[in-house]
C-alpha cells in the first residue's frame, strides 16, 4: 500500500510540474507578444511615440511638471499678483530666519549657564569630597586613639575596665562604619571622573 500511495503522489507532482510548465509558456508567450507588438506599433508610428513619451516625461518627471507649472502660471496670472506672492513667501521665510536666530540665542544662553552650573557642581564636589577626605582621616586617628584606649585600659581591674572597654569597642566599630560609608561617597565622586 505504502509503494501505491508513493507511485500515486510522485505521478501526481509531475503532472503538476507538466501543468505549471505549460501554463508559465502560455504566459510568456502573451507577455513576449505583447511586448514585441508594442514595439512594432511604436515603430510604425514614431511621431505619436515621440509625443507619448514626452507627454509620460512631462508629467511623469518632477522639474519638467515643475516647468510647465509656473509656466502656465505665469501666462495666467499678472506681474503684480506673482511679485506679491513673492513678496509674501520672503516675509514668511524672514520670520522664519529670525525665529531661528532667537531659538539659536537662547539655546546658546542656556548651554552657557548649563555649563557654569556644570563646573560650579564640580567644584562643590570637589570640594565635598576633600572635606570628606579629611572626615575619613579623622576617623584613622579616632580608631587609632580607641585602640590605643583599649590597650590603657588593660592596665585597670576586669571589672570596672570591662564597661569602658565595651564602650570604647562600640565606639571605635562606629566609626569604622562611617568610615566606610564616606569611603563610598568618596568613590561615588571619583566615578564621576572628578580627582580629589
Amino acid at each position: 500500500m505504502g509503494r501505491n500511495v508513493r507511485l500515486y503522489w510522485e505521478f501526481n507532482l509531475k503532472d503538476t510540474l507538466q501543468d505549471l510548465k505549460s501554463d508559465y509558456r502560455v504566459y510568456e508567450d502573451l507577455v513576449f507578444g505583447k511586448i514585441s507588438e508594442g514595439l512594432l506599433v511604436a515603430a510604425s508610428h514614431p511621431l505619436a511615440t515621440t509625443g507619448a513619451v514626452l507627454g509620460v516625461g512631462a508629467v511623469g518627471l518632477k522639474r519638467p511638471r515643475r516647468f510647465l507649472y509656473y509656466s502656465a502660471v505665469r501666462l495666467f496670472v499678472s506681474e503684480q499678483v506673482l511679485l506679491s506672492r513673492a513678496e509674501a513667501k520672503v516675509k514668511e521665510l524672514q520670520k522664519s530666519v529670525k525665529l531661528l536666530k532667537d531659538t539659536s540665542v537662547k539655546l546658546e544662553n542656556e548651554a552657557v549657564a548649563a555649563e557654569g552650573e556644570m563646573i560650579r557642581g564640580r567644584t562643590k564636589l570637589r570640594q565635598a569630597g576633600k572635606q570628606i577626605r579629611s572626615a575619613i582621616q579623622s576617623a584613622y586617628k579616632i580608631e587609632r586613639q580607641a585602640a590605643g584606649l583599649k590597650d590603657a585600659l588593660k592596665e585597670l581591674p576586669r571589672k570596672e575596665a570591662s564597661l569602658f572597654r565595651s564602650k570604647v569597642s562600640s565606639l571605635a566599630s562606629d566609626v569604622k562604619k562611617e568610615r566606610n560609608v564616606l569611603a563610598k561617597e568618596v568613590t561615588k565622586i571619583s566615578n564621576y571622573g572628578i580627582s580629589i
